[in-house]
């Protein structure tokens, strides 16, 4: 006949292998949400790849090994190969991101075996056949639009008086004072260069939409994720909404990320 304090003995035993186990489970659900760990921003026209550092000091901190790529500008196929270099390097899964003209280049470059899902942040999304200028010509330009006719050498740049109500009014005057003076400088011949391989179809996808933007319409970016069953989300910003809402951009691309994770 077993005794009482033989059953608690059993009770107590049993609980002590449950809290194990959950512990043990905890710990394996911990690391696999956490398993794509490397993430690879590329930025757009108009930019450099500075104006990341905000996503990247929220990324890092969350313990994502982060790359920013520095591109070219000079055409489609020349930002691919700087994408594809980059992600060459990575030691993993990765995740790509890619804002404005980035979102092209990604859209290209996102074949990459490595690449686990893409995030779109106020970014172009062409399919196969496409060209950015294509989604750029589907609604009128906003009025604070600076966005210039191509220089006699094939350059695209931005209205300096335009620049920052235009591109990244929700960031400081001087942070855009300083935006402006890094811009790269963007060979036109970009925006007319069709995709061949649309990443987008094959990989997950993820993209912001930054209601307050000017240089993109929002109703362009919402348009094109909606075709590409793309995951939407809406941040409240410019165009750079990256570096004025930084942490709303980072929780998508970690989101990207656990999801990637739990599908391995």
């Amino acid at each position: 006949m077993k005794t009482p304090l033989f059953k608690n003995s059993i009770k107590a035993g049993l609980l002590s292998l449950v809290l194990v186990l959950v512990t043990v489970l905890g710990f394996k659900s911990s690391a696999q949400a956490q398993a794509v760990k490397n993430v690879v921003l590329v930025h757009g026209a108009f930019a450099d790849g500075s104006g990341y550092k905000a996503l990247f000091n929220e990324l890092t901190k969350k313990g994502y090994n982060v790359t920013v790529v520095q591109n070219p500008l000079s055409s489609l196929e020349d930002d691919v190969r700087a994408v594809t270099a980059a992600l060459d390097k990575q030691d993993g899964p990765t995740i790509l991101v890619g804002h404005s003209w980035g979102g092209t280049v990604i859209t290209e470059a996102g074949n990459h075996p490595k690449v686990a899902a893409l995030v779109y942040i106020a970014a172009l999304q062409p399919d196969k056949g496409e060209t950015s200028v294509q989604w750029l010509q589907t609604a009128p330009p906003a009025p604070e639009n600076g966005v210039l006719a191509p220089d006699d050498k094939g350059i695209v740049y931005y209205d300096k008086a335009k620049f920052h109500a235009g591109f990244c009014a929700d960031i400081s005057k001087e942070e855009a004072d300083f935006m402006y003076a890094s811009q790269g400088a963007f060979y036109a011949k970009g925006f007319i260069t069709p995709i061949t391989n649309p990443a987008w179809r094959n990989k997950p996808a993820y993209g912001i939409v930054a209601t307050e933007d000017k240089s993109i319409n929002p109703d362009i970016e919402r348009a094109m994720y909606k075709r590409s069953n793309t995951i939407i989300t809406e941040i409240k910003g410019s165009h750079v909404v990256f570096m004025s809402q930084p942490k709303a951009v980072a929780a998508v691309i970690i989101k990207a990320a656990e999801n990637a994770a739990a599908k391995k």
